[in-house]
């Protein structure tokens, strides 16, 4: 009974760093990288539709991407859906396919998008923090259903602490690593 509360847990905090791994990829690096815009909203065909389905994104130069949509009617709404994000960016049609070009970061923008990093980070370590006091919880449970002793529920509460630590760690080291990315220049 405990390890079915251990892996859902488990799970749960996998799918919230998961979620860490997204976000960041979202959050702009003085490099072009196809996670930066494939999750911009466009406005296809009255639908709000992520980037990546309705166009290929790659990266053929280190500060340049290249939207190739599969519609040549979207366009327009591809465009002015990048323009419209608060990325930064200036996107250049050529009629066939739009071409983004990465500028370096400023020190001060550089500075914000690591506080940014800093607050998903914090927000993801909480939610981890959450799925812990949910399991506690579903353990009490268990203890006062009678269906497990104190000392299961002792072993159950520090296998929780070490496996939220863990989580939280590697939260940590994902935001660390992302946060070098950003301040790199």
């Amino acid at each position: 009974m405990i390890d079915d509360v251990l892996a859902d847990a488990e799970d749960r905090m996998r799918k919230t760093i998961d979620s860490l791994h997204r976000d960041l990829a979202g959050i702009r690096t003085g490099r072009a990288a196809t996670g930066l815009i494939e999750r911009v909203e466009v406005n296809y065909y009255g639908t709000p539709t992520p980037l990546n389905q309705v166009a290929g994104i790659s990266a053929p130069e280190p500060r340049m991407l290249v939207v190739q949509p599969w519609d040549r009617g979207a366009l327009g709404a591809i465009e002015k859906a990048l323009r419209s994000s608060d990325l930064g960016l200036n996107p250049t049609n050529d009629g066939q396919l739009i071409r983004i070009a990465i500028p370096p970061l400023n020190e001060e923008r550089r500075k914000q998008l690591v506080k940014v990093v800093r607050q998903k980070v914090e927000e993801d370590r909480v939610a981890i923090r959450n799925v812990r006091r949910d399991a506690l919880a579903h353990i009490k449970d268990l203890l006062h259903d009678k269906q497990i002793g104190e000392d299961d529920e002792r072993r159950g509460e520090h296998q929780l602490q070490e496996l939220t630590n863990r989580y939280v760690t590697e939260a940590d080291k994902i935001g660390k690593h992302k946060e070098d990315e950003v301040l790199e220049v």
